[in-house]
């Protein structure tokens, strides 16, 4: 079987084993046993992918026998590559985070089919080589959310639901909109063809796209000014559910405006310092909002904001070496902000509250969940030899290369802004006493404060972390090779259209 076979598997085996844990409801057993194997499967896929990927440059699978860009054509870069493994770590890692909760997992019947359903639209909209089918791919990842995000019903979660609901439809309806004037103005949303096309159109109307895609994706990515959905949705969901959400579902945005401003326009010097003010606006309001927040899960939240200007800062270098931090950024922070929410739940269940006035002493009662903490928080805000310190020196260096001294200097102002809030949790869940009595009481106590399966899935998350430190070195050669490939959209363009105009 060839390596390009494999490449509808990460759509396919999730959606199918949706359908047989909707057949096997009955049982959490075999739910969860799907829902794993499911899981672990992709990972090893995704893995054959990318070596495929970064042997060969493109791996590209066209459904039907079709040739594209008639033929829905499924495309894995290296690019597309890291993501899925990336992806499918954390996803697993997920799972057996909530399998590790118990009754709160038995509980929930729909809940393995919908987040297997979550895992298809994830790996669809990263190896999706059309537009139309990244809005299948979203559509199915967003489906699946909006039940996620509700699970519990309480009524805080009902309301913060309906924000996420509301405001992800219409970025929904611009982006099917944005979809039908790209066809009528090209006849195509094969995004190797739009790449060859886009360049006949007229240069104003060529620009209108570029920003309006920027838009759609922006939203989904909470970028600033767009970002004011997420503070509010993410905290209240499940705590497997937020830290799924935290962990890709933004970076899925990233990535899909990477993808489509490198690949399909021709960026503009105008654009990329528009990206850069964006980025560092981003950097500043999201870090600012951790700031003034007394929950941990809203601090982390915030972050998220924060986080992300920081990718969309290598991007706005229009640089391989910014293109190629941006990718490595991306890795160190889906694994990192996963691992936090993790943690935050871990601590929720220990302290009864996420509430940093109603907690304290952590680090004596549960030293167990303060290590599991430190780490990822010290690799947040950038400290070495952590892996957040190796990515932001990646965008450093990178953004002194191009002259951009004053992004730069927001990026280290806002990194230690970062260090001050992780400070500012460690001292209130970790270091202090607590000024009132939690709203909840504790579900675990013991030295190691959680069920084990779900430190194990923190742990795991933990040490992936702390291999990216120490693979730093091939990681990243890995992200420069993925740059060039974005940098020059006619090896994608070729390896989908088979070299043909």
């Amino acid at each position: 079987m060839s390596t390009a076979s494999l490449v509808p598997l990460p759509i396919v085996l999730p959606l199918f084993g949706a359908a047989l844990s909707v057949v096997l409801g009955r049982s959490r057993v075999a739910q969860r046993a799907i829902s794993l194997a499911v899981l672990a499967a992709m990972a090893v896929v995704s893995v054959a992918l990318l070596v495929e990927a970064d042997r060969e440059g493109h791996v590209v699978q066209v459904a039907g026998g079709w040739s594209a860009p008639l033929g829905i054509a499924l495309v894995v870069d290296r690019l597309a590559g890291i993501m899925l493994v990336v992806s499918t770590i954390v996803l697993l890692a997920v799972m057996i985070y909530a399998v590790g909760q118990g009754s709160q997992d038995q509980e929930r019947v729909s809940f393995h089919p919908l987040y297997l359903v979550l895992a298809a639209g994830v790996s669809a909209s990263f190896i999706t080589g059309d537009l139309f089918n990244l809005f299948v791919a979203f559509e199915m990842m967003l489906a699946a959310s909006y039940v996620l995000i509700t699970l519990g019903g309480r009524p805080d979660q009902v309301r913060s639901g309906m924000t996420y609901v509301v405001i992800s439809l219409v970025a929904s309806t611009l982006f099917i909109s944005v979809l039908a004037l790209l066809y009528a103005a090209t006849g195509t949303v094969n995004m190797a063809d739009l790449s060859v096309r886009l360049a006949e159109v007229d240069p104003g109307l060529r620009a209108a796209f570029s920003v309006m895609l920027l838009v759609v994706f922006g939203i989904k990515a909470g970028l600033f000014p767009l970002f004011f959905w997420l503070p509010d949705s993410y905290p209240t969901a499940p705590g497997p559910v937020t830290a799924i959400f935290a962990g890709l579902l933004t970076k899925v945005g990233v990535y899909a405006i990477i993808r489509t401003q490198l690949l399909m326009f021709d960026t503009p010097e105008w654009l990329g310092t528009t990206l850069l003010w964006v980025a560092g606006s981003t950097m500043v309001v999201g870090v600012l909002g951790a700031i003034a927040q007394d929950d941990m899960k809203r601090i982390l939240a915030f972050h998220i904001i924060s986080q992300i200007g920081y990718m969309i800062l290598g991007l706005g270098l229009l640089t391989v070496a910014g293109i190629a931090a941006a990718v490595f950024y991306v890795i160190h922070h889906i694994i990192v902000k996963t691992t936090l929410f993790l943690v935050a739940g871990l601590v929720d269940r220990r302290a009864g509250t996420s509430r940093l006035s109603e907690m304290g002493g952590l680090v004596r009662s549960a030293p167990v969940i303060a290590a599991l903490f430190a780490v990822p928080a010290l690799s947040l805000a950038g400290l070495p030899p952590f892996s957040g310190f190796l990515a932001k020196f990646a965008l450093v260096d990178a953004g002194l290369d191009a002259d951009r001294w004053v992004i730069v200097a927001v990026s280290l102002a806002v990194g230690l802004f970062t260090l001050f809030s992780m400070t500012k949790i460690w001292a209130g869940v970790f270091w202090g006493e607590r000024d009132s009595e939690p709203t909840r009481a504790p579900l675990v106590g013991g030295r190691l404060g959680s069920p084990v399966w779900m430190v194990i899935a923190t742990g795991g998350l933990v040490a992936a972390s702390l291999a990216f430190s120490i693979w730093a070195g091939p990681l990243h050669e890995l992200s420069l090779r993925a740059a060039a490939d974005l940098m020059d959209p006619a090896r994608y363009v070729d390896a989908v259209l088979g070299g043909r105009p």
